[in-house]
């Protein structure tokens, strides 16, 4: 999810030049007259409120907003197009990262494991989801050892919910490498950097892996990271949510009621 943005810089409000010898009669009495400027209160820090967790949830209820409302009834027979649909639906509300999804994996001894990704495509009609990591991550080796996930998608301000659980597909390499050519330079110059969640000495390190990545793929723009790989997840089973403020949630389940070639779903109206 790498991203690269301009700093913000003040607009220029230099007035005239002073005088030649004013300036330090000048410096002081604006020094004499001016008020300090208040340090950024740290994020840590609360003026006053709430002494306790509990406290200060209590203070902020979920879905304490209008919501959009959701027709199950008129959901499509299978679950790919709604899940299409519900994300353009995300990205036209403005919600940050609409593409962002937590993928949750077990590794050798079963204990689960999460972490958020980017979301790069969706087979709306064989309903699979498709992402991209490290075959060497962490992530890469626990779906190597079980070839199954569950992915979970929330954008906050619709207060909507995508669930999705199923069985992970790696592509093949000339597949990765075609989709590894459309990401942006600051993530191709970090998947070549490697070692993802190896433990890292100090930053004085990184930065010159990150220069060495960087001058690689400057002398090879067609490099590709070892081991880049892309999954598809295929769902066996996907959840619609819809969030509502009386907790009258509405959750509708697909169910794939064949093998993953096949296009046949069930659904089930669920209780909140």
């Amino acid at each position: 999810m790498a991203a690269e943005e301009e700093g913000l810089t003040g607009r220029d409000e230099a007035g005239p030049a002073p005088e030649p010898g004013s300036e330090p009669a000048a410096h002081a009495a604006n020094a004499a007259n001016a008020r300090p400027e208040p340090s950024p209160e740290p994020l840590h820090e609360h003026r006053s409120g709430p002494s306790s967790v509990p406290e200060l949830l209590l203070g902020r209820p979920p879905m304490a907003r209008p919501l959009p409302s959701f027709d199950h009834e008129a959901a499509p027979a299978e679950p790919g197009p709604l899940f299409v649909d519900w994300l353009a639906t995300a990205l036209h509300a403005g919600v940050l990262d609409p593409q962002a999804f937590t993928l949750s994996t077990v590794d050798a001894d079963g204990m689960p494991d999460a972490r958020v990704l980017v979301l790069r495509d969706v087979d709306a009609t064989g309903t699979g989801w498709n992402f991209s990591a490290a075959a060497d991550s962490p992530k890469g080796r626990q779906l190597a050892g079980h070839p199954a996930a569950a992915l979970t998608v929330y954008w906050p301000q619709l207060g909507r919910q995508v669930r999705v659980r199923g069985t992970v597909e790696r592509a093949a390499d000339l597949v990765a490498a075609a989709e590894f050519a459309t990401r942006s330079p600051a993530a191709r110059v970090g998947a070549l950097v490697g070692r993802q969640s190896e433990p890292l000495g100090s930053f004085d390190e990184y930065d010159e892996a990150v220069a060495v990545a960087r001058r690689r793929l400057e002398t090879h723009p067609d490099a590709v990271a070892p081991g880049h790989a892309v999954y598809t997840l295929w769902a066996h089973e996907v959840e619609f949510w819809q969030g509502d403020a009386q907790r009258r949630h509405i959750r509708l389940r697909y169910t794939r009621t064949g093998p993953v070639s096949s296009p046949d779903w069930s659904r089930t109206l669920l209780w909140p």
